[in-house]
């Protein structure tokens, strides 16, 4: 009876042995079917949705779709590729023309000491303007954010003033386009073509951008190679660099965001988009000596310059109208305070008051001593200053400060001036 039980228990473990693998190679089967036929090479995949389907016996399933982040990167770029076009700088280039001229040739101490038919062969060059001619001076990139022809690109790309400037789309085409306006702090300006119905590229949230998340850059490479793509991620956000442009004029670009996708020269003012096709960031500056280190503005600094121009035809910077010293822990200590942030409400170095007159900070009673701690919410430090939110606010806008006076927490609502031309 034992040997019987044990030669049941062998069959037993050999039948459930033979029924595991049978199992599991019908479930393999069945998920590699299911599966893309790239699946080795795809890093990741987006379930994009699911659609119901019937079975032949009136039952619905569900049948999902899975897009591979190459499908969706060439798909976002069939999108937006019209939107994203050449601007050339063109320039009245004076024409210089060369000429030779014979010193001799009207010397009169020569005809008298050697005769009139004796002068002495001497081509010295002489340099002349015949006229001018319109040549391209300059090229970046830009795109558009509106079906009415508004363009955004970087500022040093339009900088100079006594330029035109056109655009050339996708097609070919050429286009004048008028600069609508430059930021006087961010390296952003606003362009505009005459017509409509143009392809147009949705702006993101760049707040919400995550390092290591995938982006996609777009721009005229080397002010050659047209709509030029990149991908890579985002390696660092809220960067500090100073940037140089092609005429050594540089500029210090704060809270910038950080990748490793391809920026070269000429990619200045694209696009860099997320997986969602929408913008949130322009490409602004690359490092030089490094490979894959470029850098873009967050889109959503462009957004308020957008919405100024719209509403006053120009782009207008928000005023408080104090004086301040950001508080740290080492000014905390040598000043006796009671909080180690914020900005303390201060006289300038040529003993101008802390709060300057017919300002808003003086129809909010805001007083030297005080320490705004918050503004519209947001803590005051090092990291994230007064003028920084500011400058990022418009004009017109209540805000609400919270200010410590003393030993009393106040909140107080400030209504912000345009800044004054004369600051």
């Amino acid at each position: 009876m034992d040997q019987l039980n044990r030669s049941q228990f062998i069959l037993l473990v050999l039948l459930v042995s033979f029924v595991t693998s049978v199992a599991t190679g019908i479930v393999t089967a069945t998920l590699v079917n299911q599966a893309p036929s790239p699946i080795t090479q795809t890093i990741s995949r987006v379930i994009e949705k699911a659609t119901p389907s019937s079975n032949g016996g009136g039952e619905k399933e569900q049948s999902v779709i899975v897009v591979t982040e190459e499908d969706l990167i060439v798909n976002i770029v069939e999108d937006v590729s019209s939107a994203v076009v050449s601007v050339i700088a063109t320039k009245d280039i004076p024409v210089i023309e060369q000429y030779f001229i014979n010193p001799f040739e009207e010397d009169e101490f020569f005809r008298e000491f050697f005769g009139p038919g004796f002068v002495p062969e001497f081509s010295i060059p002489q340099y002349r303007q015949k006229g001018t001619e319109k040549q391209q001076v300059s090229s970046g990139t830009g795109f558009f954010v509106s079906k009415d022809g508004f363009l955004l690109t970087n500022k040093h790309v339009v900088s100079d003033t006594k330029a035109e400037y056109s655009v050339i789309m996708n097609d070919g085409r050429q286009l004048p386009a008028e600069v609508l306006a430059r930021d006087a702090i961010q390296d952003i300006a606003v362009l505009q073509v005459d017509g409509g119905d143009f392809n147009f590229i949705p702006l993101g949230d760049s707040k919400k951008a995550k390092v290591g998340q995938t982006v996609i850059a777009i721009g005229n490479a080397l002010g050659e190679f047209q709509n030029t793509v990149s991908t890579g991620i985002i390696s660092g956000l809220d960067r500090s660099i100073v940037a140089t442009d092609g005429r050594g004029l540089t500029e210090y670009l704060q809270r910038i965001i950080q990748t490793d996708a391809a920026i070269n020269p000429g990619n200045s003012g694209g696009p860099m988009l997320n997986l969602k096709g929408r913008v949130i960031g322009i490409n602004t500056a690359m490092a030089q000596g490094a490979e894959n280190v470029g850098f873009a503005l967050p889109i959503n600094l462009a957004k308020r310059d957008i919405e100024d121009i719209r509403e006053f035809g120009e782009i207008r910077y928000a005023f408080l109208g104090v004086r301040y010293l950001i508080v740290t822990p080492n000014v905390k200590e040598e000043k006796g305070l009671s909080v180690d942030y914020g900005a303390l409400l201060v006289k300038g170095s040529g003993g101008e008051n802390a709060v300057m007159d017919n300002s808003p900070a003086v129809r909010a009673d805001l007083r030297e001593g005080d320490i705004i701690l918050e503004f519209n919410g947001t803590k005051i430090s090092q990291k994230i200053t007064l003028a920084e939110l500011i400058n990022n606010s418009r004009v017109g806008q209540v805000v609400t400060l919270r200010v410590l006076r003393g030993e009393e927490t106040l909140d107080i609502q400030v209504t912000l001036d345009e800044i004054p031309k004369t600051l």
